[in-house]
C-alpha cells in the first residue's frame, strides 16, 4: 500500500542534512535583483514546499512517514543584519508569515551589505529544535544561502560554536538543516556566502524550525537492569498486555491497556517506570509495537518523581505521528528522577480509548570516557550509500544517478570526496566510464585504487584513482551483478560474487578480475548456490551482501549471511567447500562480520530474510586456523540489528551503528538509535552515545585515520520520502576522551613510515613519547552493511632507542592482503595517534 506523504514532514527526520559540501560553483549571470518575483499564493507549509519540489518519482510502498513535528510559529519574531527596505519589502518577519512570494532579502539597492548575513529567529519560548528548513524564494536564484552555519542560544546573547555548518546547492528545494536537538530560545542563521557566487546577496522565502526527533547527541541509554514497571491499566485477559513487557528487550511483546470484555479503560493511560535508584534522566524514548496501530501514543506528556508519589511539571510533552517509527520525548533539561511517569491523552490514530508500548527506554547524559561523543552532522549533496577512505584524509562517497532517487541503467553517477581537513566537500557527475555504480560491489586494490562494479548498470566496472582524483572504465564482467560481494585476493586480483538484485536472477558465479589485464576471468567451480541464504525471494535477495574474508594462497572464506560457511579457492576453474554452519546463527541477512585480529572475525547482527523479518541480537566469533574454521557465539548485543554498520577500531574492539529491530527498507520505524562496543577481552557490549540521525538501510560507517569513525547515510527513496538522510556525523571513541569531553594527549608517528613498504619489511618508526604497540589498519570501503575490507592487523614491534621502534609487517599477504593501510601507534592506556598511510606490496 502507499503510505500517505505529507508535504509538511517532507524534510522532517532525525536531524536530517545539515549539508556541509563545498560544492564546484554553479555559474550563472549576475542579473541585478528585481522585485520579489511572482510566487505560490498564501498556502499551508506542506503545500508551498511540494511547489519548491516539483520532482516526483515512485515512492517506495514501505516508506515512514517521519517523526519531527514542525513547530507552531505563533508569536515568533524574526529580525536580520541586513534587510532590503527601498527596492523591495525584503523585511526578516517575512520568513514567518506563511507566504512564500514574500521573502526575507539583504540589503542591495544603493551599496549592498556584504556577508555574513544573519538571521535571527526568537521563538520568544523555550523549545527542543533539531533542524531548521530553509525554503529559497522561487524564480529568481538570486541571494540563494550558499555557505551557511547556524547556532542556537537560550538568551540571544550568549552563542556558542555552530551546530551545523555547510554549503547548500543551487536549487529552489527546501533544505533541511540539521543538528542535534536541544532545548533552546533564538536560533540563528548566518550566511557566508550566496549559493550561485552571483552576488553578495542572502534571501529567504520560509524558515521553518523542526521540534523533537531523537534522543540528544549527548545522551546514552540507561541500563535497565532492577527496573520495574507499572501501569494505570493492563489487559491481561485477552493478552499479556502487562507493563513490565516494556521492559524485556522485545517490542513484540508490549504493555497495553484494558479492551477485553466489552469495557475499555478510558484515557488518560500512564505507564510509570521506577528505576530503583535515582539518577540523571534527559530523553525517554518510546518504540510502538510492530505490525498494529491500535494502541499508538499520540498526545502525550513525562513527569518525574523522587518518590513516587510527588510528580513535578512536565518535562517533556508533545503529539507523536501514527507511524511504527521510535519515538523520543527529549527533556527540555536533565533531571535527578527515580520515577519516570509516560502519560497518554490520545491514540495517535484515533482508532479507540487504547495505549501500547513495544519497548520504553530512558536515556541520560553521557560520560565521554566512557561512551564517546558525536560532532555535529555534515551533510551531502547525496545519501552517502557507498564510501571508502583515501589516503590525503579524504571519503569517498556516491550513490545513483540523482541526488535522492535511483533506477533504471542511467550510465553516470553522482559522487562527492569529503576532505576530512577541511570539512569540505567537492560534488561531481560521473559519465565518462558509462556507469551506474548504485548498489555495487567494492574491492580495495592493491595500489589503492577503488574497483566498483555492478550495481544499476549491472555488467560495469569502474576504477577510482585518489592519485589522479579520476575515474576510468576498465572492463565489463563476464556476468552482470547487484548487490553482489567482493574481495581483493593475496595475488591482489579481486574475487566477485553472487549479486542477483540486478543483471538477472541467480547464475552468479564468481570470477576474478586481474589488474594485470584488466580482464575477468570466470571461475565455474563457485557457484553462488552453496552461499545463499534460505530467504523467502530466492535468490533476488539469497545471493546479496556476502562476508568475504580473504586468506593465503588465494583462498577466501565465505562466512555469511547464509548460516553455512564455505571455503572457496580462486585457482583454475575455482572451488566451493562446506566450512560448517556459523555455530547455532541463523541465517543473517543484512548483518556484517569484522576482522578484528589475525585470523580472528566477529559477525553481528542480520536476520534470517532480507526484510521484515525480526533481527537477531546474537554475535559469534569465527576463528581460522589454518584450514580449520571455529565458530561461538559470544555476548548479544542490547538491540537486535539488520541493516546496521560495524568498525574495528584500532585498540581491536569493534563498534557497531544503527539499524532495526525488524529491518525495512527506505524506513526508520524500529530504528536503533544507541550504538554499542564490543569487547573481545570480556565479549561483552556496552552502550555508546545515542545518535541523532537513523542510520539503516543505505547507510555506512567507516574508520578514519584519526581513530574516528564516520557513520552516515540512510534512505535515497525519492524527493518525497521522508527517510532520505544525506549526511553523517563522526563519532569520537571513548578512548580518545576524557571524562570531561576534552582529548586524550596522543602519541605522534614523528618519521620512519614510508609511503610502500614490502610484505616481512621492518620499519625503523619513530615516535613522540613511548607506545605500547603499532597496528594496521585496512582502509576501507562500505556499502549495504557490508564492508569487506576491513582488516585489523597487530604488528609485533620492539624497542630500538629512545622513542624508536622496529617495526614488522607480516610476510603473508593472505595476512596482510596487498594494499593501502592506516599504521596506527597505541599508547600504554590504548590510546591511538593520528595514522600514517603505507601501502604494503
Amino acid at each position: 500500500m502507499t503510505p500517505r506523504l505529507r508535504r509538511s514532514h517532507l524534510f522532517i527526520g532525525f536531524a536530517l542534512g545539515s549539508l556541509l559540501v563545498g560544492l564546484t560553483p554553479l555559474l550563472g549571470a549576475a542579473n541585478p535583483v528585481g522585485t520579489p518575483d511572482s510566487g505560490h499564493a498564501h498556502v499551508p507549509f506542506e503545500q508551498r514546499t511540494a511547489m519548491a519540489a516539483p520532482h516526483h518519482p515512485v515512492v517506495p510502498a514501505n516508506a515512514e512517514e517521519p517523526a519531527a513535528p514542525v513547530l507552531d510559529r505563533a508569536g515568533w519574531t524574526a529580525t536580520a543584519s541586513s534587510e532590503e527596505t527601498i527596492g523591495e519589502n525584503g523585511r526578516a518577519a517575512n520568513v514567518l508569515d506563511g507566504n512564500a512570494r514574500t521573502i526575507w532579502h539583504s540589503k542591495w539597492s544603493g551599496t549592498p551589505t556584504r556577508p555574513p548575513h544573519t538571521l535571527t529567529v526568537d521563538m520568544h519560548r523555550t523549545a527542543v529544535v533539531s533542524a531548521l528548513v530553509y525554503v529559497p524564494r522561487s524564480g529568481n536564484a538570486n541571494g540563494r544561502i550558499g555557505e551557511y552555519s547556524i547556532t542556537v542560544s537560550q538568551d540571544g546573547q550568549n552563542w556558542g560554536s555552530p551546530v551545523s555548518t555547510g554549503t547548500l546547492a543551487d536549487d529552489v528545494s527546501a533544505k533541511t538543516l540539521g543538528f542535534a536537538p536541544q532545548g533552546v530560545r533564538f536560533v540563528r542563521l548566518t550566511v557566508l556566502t550566496e549559493a550561485g557566487s552571483r552576488g553578495p546577496w542572502a534571501s529567504a522565502a520560509e524558515v521553518e524550525l523542526l521540534g523533537d526527533p531523537g534522543t540528544p547527541q549527548s545522551t546514552v541509554d540507561l541500563a535497565r537492569t532492577g527496573w520495574t514497571a507499572t501501569a494505570s491499566s493492563e489487559e491481561t485477559s485477552g493478552e499479556n498486555g502487562r507493563a513490565a513487557n516494556v521492559l524485556d528487550g522485545d517490542s513484540r511483546t508490549f504493555w497495553h491497556t484494558k479492551w477485553s470484555g466489552g469495557t475499555s479503560a478510558p484515557m488518560p493511560h500512564s505507564i510509570t517506570i521506577d528505576m530503583h535508584r535515582t539518577t540523571s534522566v534527559s530523553a525517554l524514548a518510546y518504540e510502538p509495537r510492530p505490525n498494529l496501530a491500535n494502541g499508538r501514543v499520540g498526545a502525550y506528556s513525562v513527569t518525574t518523581s523522587l518518590d513516587g508519589s510527588v510528580f513535578g511539571a512536565q518535562v517533556a510533552a508533545g503529539t507523536w505521528q501514527d507511524d511504527g517509527t521510535v519515538k523520543t520525548a527529549t527533556f527540555t533539561r536533565a533531571t535527578e528522577a527515580r520515577y519516570i511517569r509516560l502519560t497518554v491523552t490520545a491514540e495517535a490514530g484515533g482508532r479507540g480509548p487504547w495505549s501500547a508500548a513495544g519497548e520504553i527506554r530512558l536515556s541520560g547524559p553521557a560520560d565521554p570516557a566512557a561512551h564517546g561523543s558525536w560532532g555535529r552532522t555534515i551533510g551531502f549533496p547525496l545519501v552517502p550509500v557507498a564510501t571508502a577512505v583515501l589516503p590525503g584524509d579524504k571519503l569517498l562517497a556516491w550513490s545513483a544517478y540523482a541526488v535522492d532517487r535511483f533506477g533504471g541503467s542511467n550510465g553516470y553517477t553522482q559522487t562527492a570526496i569529503l576532505d576530512l581537513r577541511t570539512g569540505k566537500v567537492t560534488q561531481r557527475r560521473i559519465d565518462n566510464t558509462g556507469h551506474d555504480m548504485f548498489c555495487p560491489g567494492i574491492a580495495m586494490l592493491a595500489d589503492g585504487r577503488v574497483l566498483v562494479t555492478g550495481g544499476s548498470n549491472a555488467d560495469k566496472a569502474s576504477i577510482y584513482d585518489p592519485a589522479t582524483d579520476r575515474w576510468s572504465a576498465t572492463t565489463d564482467m563476464n556476468i552482470a551483478r547487484g548487490y553482489q560481494a567482493m574481495t581483493l585476493l593475496s595475488s591482489g586480483d579481486a574475487f566477485v560474487l553472487g549479486g542477483s538484485w540486478s543483471g538477472g536472477r541467480g547464475g552468479k558465479a564468481g570470477e576474478v578480475w586481474s589488474p594485470d589485464t584488466g580482464t575477468w576471468r570466470k571461475l565455474p567451480g563457485v557457484p553462488a548456490d552453496p552461499a545463499m541464504t534460505d530467504d523467502p525471494d530466492t535468490p533476488y535477495r539469497a545471493d546479496n551482501h556476502m562476508w568475504l574474508h580473504a586468506t593465503s594462497g588465494g583462498k577466501v572464506l565465505h562466512l555469511g549471511p547464509s548460516k553455512q560457511m564455505n571455503w572457496i579457492s580462486t585457482g583454475g576453474e575455482g572451488s566451493i567447500t562446506d566450512a560448517g554452519d556459523r555455530a547455532d546463527s541463523d541465517d543473517a541477512m543484512n548483518g556484517n562480520a569484522v576482522a578484528y585480529d589475525i585470523g580472528k572475525l566477529l559477525t553481528l547482527g542480520g536476520a534470517p530474510a532480507y526484510e521484515k523479518r525480526t533481527a537477531t541480537r546474537r554475535a559469534y566469533t569465527v576463528d581460522l586456523s589454518g584450514d580449520q574454521v571455529q565458530a561461538a557465539r559470544t555476548g548479544d548485543m542490547d538491540h537486535a540489528r539488520g541493516f546496521s554498520n560495524s568498525v574495528v577500531l584500532p585498540d581491536g574492539k569493534v563498534a557497531v551503528f544503527g539499524g532495526q529491530s525488524y529491518p525495512v527498507p527506505f524506513s526508520d520505524a524500529t530504528a536503533v538509535m544507541t550504538p554499542e562496543l564490543w569487547d573481545p577481552a570480556t565479549g561483552a557490549f556496552t552502550s555508546l552515545a545515542t545518535m541523532a540521525v537513523p542510520r539503516n538501510y543505505h547507510s555506512v560507517a567507516n574508520l578514519l585515520p584519526d581513530g574516528r569513525i564516520f557513520s552516515g547515510g540512510g534512505g535515497l527513496c525519492g524527493d518525497e520520502c521522508g527517510t532520505n538522510h544525506p549526511d553523517g556525523a563522526v563519532f569520537t571513541p571513548p578512548y580518545l576522551l576524557d571524562a570531561d569531553g576534552s582529548t586524550k594527549p596522543r602519541p605522534v608517528i614523528t618519521g620512519g613510515v614510508p609511503p610502500t613498504a614490502t610484505f616481512g619489511a621492518s620499519l625503523t618508526v619513530s615516535t613522540d613519547k613511548p607506545v605500547k604497540s603499532f597496528v594496521l589498519m585496512r582502509a576501507s570501503a562500505a556499502t549495504h552493511s557490508t564492508d569487506n575490507d576491513q582488516r585489523r592487523v597487530p604488528l609485533e614491534s620492539t624497542p630500538a632507542g629512545t622513542g624508536t621502534y622496529q617495526v614488522s609487517v607480516p610476510a603473508d599477504p593472505g595476512v596482510v592482503l596487498p594494499g593501502t593501510y592506516m599504521l596506527f601507534a597505541l599508547d600504554g592506556d590504548g590510546v591511538p595517534g593520528v595514522a600514517k598511510f603505507v601501502t604494503i606490496s
